[in-house]
């Protein structure tokens, strides 16, 4: 459990604290103005300068031992700051966090203030033009997004019933989709994505350049030896790496410090073997996202 979580959370978890989703958050920090001026002018994130950097280039600049550490710092301290946002064009408060399926239903039934809405997703559409409604958002970005129509998935539905929603999550995590929810700004949660590395903005920074940019899940998962066959599905699922196959013991094995905890594994093992566990049952991994 992290100091966050100890701070803002319910049993542990920051993103069930039904109060980061209310509407008075919306009203106390006017975020309906500010939500709307960020996503009306979303494709132009990516080539605004931000503390004299952009993501323009970003691969080269990381690689550059003494700009790399300078805008790491800068990115990981915007991203996140608990402070009141100010400025739409910045990822001020982005915190997120990696869920599995089972926290997310709890987010949609217990937490997530209606209406909810799936839109397509953001980074998909910036990065390859792809339209696919796999993001579901809830509380006043639903009014947001009404009023910006190239979001909103065409023959599809646009509002969804909480069962509804959470049917969808489970057929996007079921494809191998990564479960993440999202602070947008701190302290209002209002996201709850579903993505793959290397389309996903939240993941990919931190795979591809170390910035903290979104934490691990709250789990772990392991695979028991006694029902592992060595199939090797759940090693092409993993999209962190954290899978291998082990020849000598024929099955597979998790690197618990490698796994992101997302459970996506477990869709696609016939025997059961893989099971999630919450990651404070691993010392050695406790306080480690």
């Amino acid at each position: 459990m992290c100091d966050h979580c100890l701070k803002h959370g319910t049993a542990g978890k920051w993103y069930l604290n039904a109060k980061n989703y209310s509407n008075e958050i919306v009203e106390e920090y006017n975020l309906r103005e500010f939500l709307l001026e960020q996503y009306t002018n979303f494709e132009q994130m990516s080539v605004r300068k931000l503390n004299g950097f952009n993501a323009v280039g970003l691969g080269y600049k990381m690689q550059m031992p003494i700009i790399g550490r300078v805008v790491k710092h800068f990115a990981e301290q915007m991203l996140m700051s608990t402070k009141p946002p100010t400025d739409p064009f910045k990822a001020e408060g982005h915190i997120g966090q990696v869920v599995p399926l089972d926290d997310a239903i709890a987010i949609l039934e217990h937490c997530a203030v209606e209406p909810i809405i799936q839109k397509y997703c953001m980074c998909r559409y910036m990065s390859r033009g792809d339209k696919e409604a796999c993001c579901i958002n809830f509380g006043v970005m639903s009014e947001i997004i009404e009023k910006l129509p190239r979001f909103i998935p065409v023959n599809e539905k646009f509002q969804l019933t909480r069962d509804e929603a959470i049917e969808r999550f489970k057929e996007h995590n079921k494809k191998g989709y990564i479960g993440t929810i999202w602070y947008g700004p701190y302290p209002y949660i209002n996201n709850l994505c579903s993505c793959a590395n290397p389309e996903c903005a939240g993941i990919r920074p931190r795979m591809d350049f170390g910035i903290t940019s979104i934490f691990k899940a709250e789990y772990i998962v392991h695979i028991n030896p006694d029902e592992c066959t060595g199939c090797k599905s759940c090693l092409s699922r993993c999209q962190f790496g954290a899978i291998s196959y082990d020849p000598f013991e024929k099955r597979c094995i998790v690197n618990q410090k490698q796994c992101y905890g997302c459970g996506v594994c477990l869709h696609v093992c016939k025997y059961d073997a893989l099971k999630i566990f919450p990651r404070n049952d691993f010392p050695e991994l406790r306080g480690k996202y």
